[in-house]
């Protein structure tokens, strides 16, 4: 089963990778972009019979930091 893991900070915390972007953008040229928040994509391919237990303890144990980072799952 293929599974795309997507993290994102939380609303609230400082995000200095997506304002180096902001910031690069206007410096090419590319106005209108309000905001920037990066964030991360994690594909997996794992067992049919792994559980959504087990998967969800994958990112709250080492995927995603769960104190400034929220995660989604997605089966593709």
């Amino acid at each position: 089963m293929k599974l795309r893991i997507f993290v994102t900070l939380k609303p609230g915390v400082l995000d200095p990778q997506g304002r180096a972007i902001h910031k690069a953008l206007g410096g090419l040229g590319f106005g209108g972009v309000n905001d920037v928040r990066a964030g991360k994509l994690i594909e997996l391919d794992v067992a049919d019979d792994t559980s959504d237990d087990r998967i969800d303890a994958m990112c709250r144990e080492l995927l995603a930091n769960t104190v400034i980072e929220n995660y989604r799952i997605e089966r593709v």
